[in-house]
């Protein structure tokens, strides 16, 4: 793929990925992964990871990361200046135009709408790296494979679908954001930190 169609890529995910950067990360996904090919998932959910633990905006992080990964800087450079290009076009037109229009019955309407899509995408991302992280999808790669995973002993089926290890961690990460009042980059510090000790 050429770095022009990696533009216009990035260009289309940004000019729909009303919501944020779980939305753009779920577009990413779907056009590099499963449309394209150019990453695996579980390489494209670690640089996702790595990304929403860095400084700025998820999305544009992501499609950074993404760019260098595949091209070096200058791929960073155009993937990022893809993904930027629809929110800074729109954003200037809405900051002149919003104020005007606000209160119009249609707007109004295409906001009631679009607040539960961009939850659904936020919540398709949400599942998405649950299942890379904590489920270990070969299991559910084919019904045989599934078929055989159930006929083993009890013991062996939930190791062989959990990744245990991430999933205390995911609970721990969880008590410890709504029992205590440590600051969440702390959290996903010590995420990192479990990450390259102990997975």
């Amino acid at each position: 793929m050429s770095l022009i169609q990696l533009f216009f890529i990035f260009m289309y995910i940004g000019f729909f990925a009303v919501g944020g950067g779980l939305v753009a990360a779920t577009f990413m996904q779907q056009a590099l992964v499963e449309q394209y090919h150019l990453l695996t998932a579980e390489k494209f959910y670690s640089m996702l990871a790595i990304s929403e633990s860095t400084p700025g905006p998820i999305g544009i992080n992501l499609a950074t990361y993404i760019g260098c990964e595949l091209y070096g800087p200058v791929g960073g450079i155009i993937t990022t200046l893809g993904e930027i290009f629809p929110s800074l076009v729109v954003i200037i037109i809405i900051a002149r135009l919003f104020s005007n229009f606000s209160e119009k019955p249609l707007v109004k309407s295409v906001f009631s709408v679009l607040r539960p899509v961009t939850s659904g995408m936020v919540l398709v991302a949400l599942v998405q790296v649950i299942g890379i992280s904590i489920l270990n999808l070969t299991a559910f790669t084919s019904f045989g494979n599934f078929l055989q995973v159930l006929t083993e002993s009890p013991l062996s089926t939930l190791n062989n679908l959990f990744n245990f290890k991430a999933l205390v961690l995911y609970e721990l990460a969880l008590v410890i954001l709504f029992r205590t009042k440590l600051h969440p980059v702390v959290i996903v510090l010590l995420g990192a930190v479990f990450g390259i000790v102990f997975l």
